[in-house]
């Protein structure tokens, strides 16, 4: 199991970028490895990503949601990760701190995608929150 974590500061309160963060669906705009995300209903998304020359597909679903503190989730089909986004309040906004775990079934599949996983995650979170800063 691998973990990923990333932080940045956004100039804008907690509760404006935990809106932005909750709005699941709109995730595609703000990557360019997320193709799609599908809302199956509820709290639970389809999601659909291009990375390391591979389409990867999981289902994942909301499991606890404080506003506009905490936002995390886990999947429950396909590639299996869990992850937050945690907001605190500071002077110059809102400090949003990223993590991911992930664990691939296959083990050499697992060793390839991990040498370019943290980049491409870490870059995946700079492009959303940069992305979400700009809407605010």
């Amino acid at each position: 199991m691998a973990t990923i974590e990333h932080s940045a500061i956004l100039r804008a309160p907690p509760e404006r970028v935990f809106a932005l963060l909750e709005r699941v669906e709109d995730f595609a705009d703000y990557s360019d490895l997320i193709q799609a995300i599908e809302p199956l209903g509820g709290d639970r998304y389809r999601w659909h990503v291009h990375a390391v020359g591979m389409d990867w597909t999981f289902d994942g679903a909301i499991v606890e949601k404080r506003p506009p503190e905490l936002l995390s989730w886990e999947s429950t089909e396909g590639v299996y990760n869990k992850g937050s986004y945690r907001l605190v309040r500071v002077d110059e906004g809102t400090e949003v701190h990223f993590t991911l775990t992930y664990t691939l079934r296959n083990r050499f599949m697992e060793k390839a995608v991990n040498k370019a996983a943290r980049p491409l995650v870490n870059k995946v979170s700079r492009q959303i929150l940069e992305r979400v800063e700009a809407r605010l």
